[in-house]
Parts: structure tokens; C-alpha cells; sequence
């Protein structure tokens, strides 16, 4: 028995289990104290040592099963049987064939009984990673090892068809059916094995929380997410809108307290000979800003102007004015209809009704034209201008001129860019262009980078 539990413990690891010798040494003393004629009692012994979590019993089981009783040669037959031996007969026959092969070498151990190499390799098409120098990951290489494992299998099932009916060894017809009924049932086995994905118990899986999962949602890119995801960022939004509200509303309300100013003070207490004492404090109420925002709305880049525009609308009480521009090629003015419709609402009838060409070629430098044409004096020194795009011109000039009027005419200009910074002045962007007249120029892809900078702006 302690054999049969060494090959056993040898099956676990090669099938990736981390089973140490004192776990192996403390199940065998603990078999000592139960009847091991029991089934239920050994394999609560086998278990409770090696699946050391919930996460793990599922497949122990079905390593328990398989090795226990599936791979059992013995299974059902009399001492006059000589079935086994006729297998390992036809298995030493195709040995000889696929000499060199590993996979085919594994296969025909496993029928043999001895499944430590195939489960090895079922370890490494389970475990095995999509490759790291592409892009993007596919499970195109695991997939196609698998399929490789089947054809394998496939070829070793008809090499045992062929010789068992070419019949060398002059088997009788009884035989020969045992021998086919063996090996497939031995071949549905690995088959299963193969085709089975590692399921771990449900129950024993921390699942994750819910602000778990809004976390990693805020580090998805805008134009990935889905219309649940959508739902779900938005849930994320109105709490950032609630907590820079409270924010707000606490930093006026605590804007008559701070350091005292002694002179304010005595001066206003001499009216009443000192008494009473009207404190005065140094410490004066924030100033609310202006935001002009300017946001390209094509394709994936208007995923980033969406959500921006429906943080800084939620968040209009903390500005003086907010003033909305989309554009492809040329600014079209959305503040009114930000302001009367519902946020969500009102972004789809920009998208539907404003007169704005979607199908035309993105041209940052007519729009800058047309900016400075008929909305230059929606700037002053009171305003922070936000331009959320690419700088993708389509090759068009840039007009990096009237960038440099514009950041001129306001108190800051802040460019949020929905591409990665390696993507920057590739192609036809112009980003290092409008680099050098931006006061702060800022990655924004998701949505935890869009609240660091609403937190900064804000606060």
C-alpha cells in the first residue's frame, strides 16, 4: 500500500500539486489508524492531506478516480485473465513505431497504466501562455497544442485498431474484442482527461467584491468597454461626483475658520470697545473656475470626452461656467443642450441632431481656425481650456499658432490624450507640435486616470 501511495503522490505533483514529504509521511502514519478496506474513510485520509483547499478537491477527486480505479488493469478479471499481459504486448509493438515521439511515448504509458507522463503533459497544455511579444493575447497557441495532443491520440487509436487486426501474435476473436474494449475504454479516458478544463470548486473561490471589480473596471480603456461595463463606470462616476461635491461643500463651509488675523480683528472689535469680539480669520472662500472644454468625438476618442463631459456637469456648482465644444472638423458648441438635457440623454442627441459631419476627415487645424474665428472670447485669465483628443490631423496643418493664442488668452491649458504616450507623434499625430503650448499634457485611457486628474482639477 505504501507504493500504491508513493505513485499516487507521484501522479499529484506531476499533475502540478505541491505535495511535500512530511504530508506524505503523515498520511501514511494516519492510514495506520483507520480500516483502509473503507473506501470512504482512505479517501478522506488521501484527501484531507494532499487537496490542502476547496479550491483543489475537484480535481483531486478526479485524480483519485482515475488512478484508483479507471487505471486498475486488474478491474473485473480472474487470475486466468491474460488480457493485461496481451496489452503490454501490442503497447511494446507500438513503442517500436513511435519510437522518439514523447507525446506518443506518454500516450502509450498511460494505456499501460502508468498516466505520470500524459498527465505531465496535460500540465503543460493546460498551463500553457499566450506568447508575450504579441500585442494582444489569444489562446490560439494552448489551443492548438491541445488539438496536436488529440491528432496524436487519434493516430495511436488507429495504429491499435491496425494491429489488432492485422493480428501478429495470432490472438482468438475473443481476445481481440477484449483487447478493443480495453483500449477504448482506456483511450475515452484520456480523451477526457484531454478535453476537460481544471474547474476549481466555486464555493471555495474568494469571489471577488464588488469594488474589487469597479477597480479593475477603471482600468479598462474607454473604447473597450461594454454597454454593461458602461453602466457600471458610470455607477463609479457618481460616487467620484458625490465625493468631490462633499468636498466642495465642506472646504466653503469651513472657509470662516482658519488662521486668525489679529489686525481684522482688533479692528473690527474697537466699534464696541472690545466686546464683543468678532474674530476674523486670513483664510478666504476658494475661487470657482472656468472650464472650456474642446472634445474631438471621433471614433474611440469620444469614449474619453463622454465620460469627461459627464464628470464636469455633475460637477457644475464647482465651477463659475462650463462651456462644451465637440468637433470633427470644425467646433460646434454643446453647452446648451448639456445644460437642459440629462447628461446620458443629452450625449446621444449631440450624437443624433447637432450639425456636425461624422464622416469627415479629422482636422485639428480647421478647427483651431474656426475656434479662434467665432469663440476666442469664451477665454480669459479665469478659464482652464481642456481639449480631449488624439491630435490625429489626417496630415491637415496643425495651426500650433493659434494653440499658442489660445493657451495665451487663457489661465491653463490641459490636454488629455486617449492614446497611449507611445502611440504620441506616430503616424499623422501632432501631439509633440501642440506639446510645447499645453501647460500640462496627460495620458487618459480609463477611467482611474480620468478621476486622478478630475481629483487634481477639483481639489
Amino acid at each position: 500500500m505504501v507504493n500504491a501511495i508513493l505513485k499516487f503522490v507521484a501522479c499529484c505533483r506531476t499533475a502540478g500539486y505541491r505535495v511535500s514529504t512530511s504530508e506524505v509521511v503523515d498520511c501514511i502514519s494516519q492510514l495506520a489508524l483507520i480500516n483502509m478496506l473503507n473506501e470512504d474513510e482512505f479517501r478522506s485520509v488521501l484527501r484531507a492531506n494532499f487537496a490542502k483547499s476547496r479550491r483543489e478537491q475537484a480535481q483531486f477527486d478526479r485524480l483519485y478516480r482515475l488512478y484508483f480505479h479507471e487505471l486498475r488493469q486488474d478491474i473485473d478479471l480472474d487470475d486466468t485473465d491474460a488480457t493485461p499481459q496481451k496489452m503490454d504486448q501490442l503497447i511494446e509493438q507500438l513503442q517500436k513505431q513511435v519510437r522518439g515521439s514523447e507525446n506518443h511515448e506518454a500516450i502509450l504509458d498511460f494505456l499501460s497504466g502508468d498516466p505520470m507522463g500524459f498527465l505531465e503533459l496535460i500540465r503543460r497544455v493546460q498551463t500553457e501562455e499566450a506568447d508575450p511579444e504579441q500585442g494582444r493575447k489569444f489562446n490560439l497557441g494552448p489551443l492548438a497544442s491541445r488539438l496536436m495532443v488529440m491528432v496524436q491520440l487519434n493516430d495511436t487509436r488507429s495504429r491499435i485498431d491496425r494491429i489488432i487486426e492485422e493480428n501478429p501474435f495470432d490472438y482468438r476473436e475473443e481476445t481481440r474484442g477484449n483487447l478493443r474494449r480495453r483500449f477504448r475504454e482506456q483511450m475515452d479516458r484520456a480523451y477526457d482527461i484531454l478535453l476537460r478544463e481544471p474547474r476549481p470548486h466555486n464555493e471555495g473561490v474568494q469571489q471577488r467584491t464588488h469594488e474589487q471589480y469597479l477597480g479593475q473596471l477603471g482600468e479598462r480603456p474607454f473604447s473597450a468597454l461594454t454597454p454593461q461595463e458602461i453602466e457600471r463606470v458610470r455607477e463609479l462616476i457618481d460616487r467620484l461626483v458625490r465625493k468631490l461635491k462633499d468636498i466642495m461643500s465642506r472646504r466653503y463651509a469651513s472657509s470662516s475658520r482658519g488662521v486668525l488675523d489679529a489686525k481684522r480683528t482688533i479692528r473690527a472689535a474697537g466699534r464696541y470697545d472690545g466686546v464683543p469680539i468678532d474674530i476674523r480669520f486670513r483664510k478666504k472662500p476658494p475661487k470657482r473656475g472656468k472650464i472650456v472644454t474642446l472634445c474631438d468625438i471621433s471614433s474611440s476618442v469620444f469614449s474619453a470626452a463622454r465620460f469627461m463631459l459627464n464628470i464636469l456637469y455633475s460637477l457644475q456648482e464647482c465651477f463659475t461656467r462650463v462651456h462644451s465644444f465637440i468637433f470633427v472638423n470644425r467646433p460646434v458648441e454643446v453647452t446648451k443642450v448639456l445644460e437642459e438635457e440629462e447628461i446620458n440623454h443629452a450625449i446621444v442627441k449631440v450624437l443624433r441632431e447637432m450639425d456636425i459631419d461624422y464622416n469627415a476627415q479629422t482636422d485639428y487645424g480647421e478647427t483651431f481656425r474656426q475656434f479662434r474665428k467665432n469663440h476666442m472670447d469664451t477665454l480669459n485669465k479665469k478659464t482652464t481650456l481642456i481639449i480631449i483628443g488624439d491630435a490625429r490631423s489626417n496630415y491637415f496643418h496643425p495651426e500650433d499658432r493659434i494653440l499658442e493664442e489660445m493657451r495665451e488668452k487663457c489661465r491653463r491649458l490641459i490636454w488629455l490624450n486617449p492614446e497611449p504616450e507611445s502611440a504620441w507623434n506616430t503616424g499623422d499625430s501632432e501631439m509633440f507640435a501642440y506639446k510645447a503650448h499645453c501647460h500640462e499634457l496627460r495620458e487618459c485611457r480609463n477611467l482611474n486616470q480620468l478621476v486622478a486628474f478630475v481629483e487634481e482639477l477639483i481639489l
